[in-house]
């Protein structure tokens, strides 16, 4: 038997590692790897959600994907006016920003499910 060591006793796996505790480290590289999957898998479900908002009390609908792009847009034919394209123009933003906001809370909403416990800022 080499030098220092006893019958029966096993050296230390954490020895050499500075006191870190390889098998704690190795576990949370685990769980990191694990969530990011969890996070990986979340993000193409949140892709293929979809959400619509309104605008000019409904003269303008606009959906959009959790990819943030913009998958339709619909409106009123009543509000399609030749001397006020500004308007029309004004009611297409408002909607279209308003379901890209929708989407980026759903998104973060979503996201933060996962990343809750981990006291990350920006997470």
């Amino acid at each position: 038997m080499g030098k220092g060591m006893k019958a029966g006793k096993k050296p230390n796996p954490n020895k050499g590692m500075g006191g870190m505790g390889g098998g704690n480290m190795q576990k949370q590289m685990q769980q990191m790897a694990a969530m990011q999957r969890k996070m990986e898998a979340l993000q193409e479900e949140i892709d293929k959600m979809e959400t619509t908002a309104t605008s000019g009390g409904g003269a303008v609908t606009v959906t959009v994907n959790g990819t943030k792009q913009i998958v339709s847009i619909e409106i009123k034919e009543e509000v399609v006016d030749p001397d006020d394209i500004e308007m029309l123009q004004d009611l297409i933003i408002t909607a279209a920003n308003e379901a890209l906001r929708q989407m980026e809370e759903i998104s973060n909403n979503e996201m933060g499910k996962i990343t809750a416990g981990l006291g990350i800022p920006g997470l």
